[in-house]
């Protein structure tokens, strides 16, 4: 495996699809292809390919801030489209691991730390929604332990008008090089 990961953020049906509980729509559903692509990129290239999504229980304390979303085991929380066919295609093969979160950066209360170092990952690329806040928050936790850190503008969404503004704070504040 190559010292590099790909973590995609939240592509679930509750943050991508039209119906979704907190649903960052059309925005997030145009980054789609680009993060297909990544990931057949990376995979083909025998790196990392990391799922980071939200896992929520049914009656989560998250949800007196957001309406529910990505409840354990629901619809909401299956990985949306075409990238849900392809970690189906691909989940059981070396170097496509599935981290479920219970907070905003991947990295609180999950196991995502042990696994980069166990794959001696220096440097993450981040991928998925929302720019403004998990993508943001993760791109700190990413910081804090010491991994550099890429973000791709055409590979984030979000459902505010934050996202340029967002990428420029990775930028600013984590040295996240920003791939337009």
């Amino acid at each position: 495996m190559a010292d590099e990961a790909l973590l995609i953020i939240d592509m679930s049906n509750d943050f991508v699809d039209d119906e979704g509980g907190l649903t960052a729509g059309k925005p997030a559903q145009k980054i789609l292809p680009f993060i297909t692509d990544l990931a057949d990129q990376f995979h083909r290239d025998k790196k990392l390919v990391v799922f980071c999504m939200d896992a929520h229980e049914k009656n989560d304390p998250h949800f007196q801030l957001w309406p529910p979303h990505n409840v354990k085991g629901s619809w909401g929380a299956q990985i949306y489209g075409e990238l849900g066919q392809w970690y189906d295609t691909h989940c059981e093969e070396e170097g496509v691991i599935f981290v479920p979160k219970p907070e905003y950066d991947a990295f609180i209360g999950t196991n995502l730390d042990q696994i980069l170092k166990a794959h001696h990952i220096e440097k993450v690329h981040l991928t998925g929604v929302c720019t403004d806040i998990c993508d943001f928050l993760t791109a700190y936790g990413a910081y804090s332990r010491g991994y550099k850190t890429i973000a791709y503008n055409q590979g984030m969404a979000t459902f505010t008008s934050q996202h340029a503004m967002f990428l420029n704070q990775m930028k600013a504040i984590f040295k996240t090089e920003i791939i337009e």
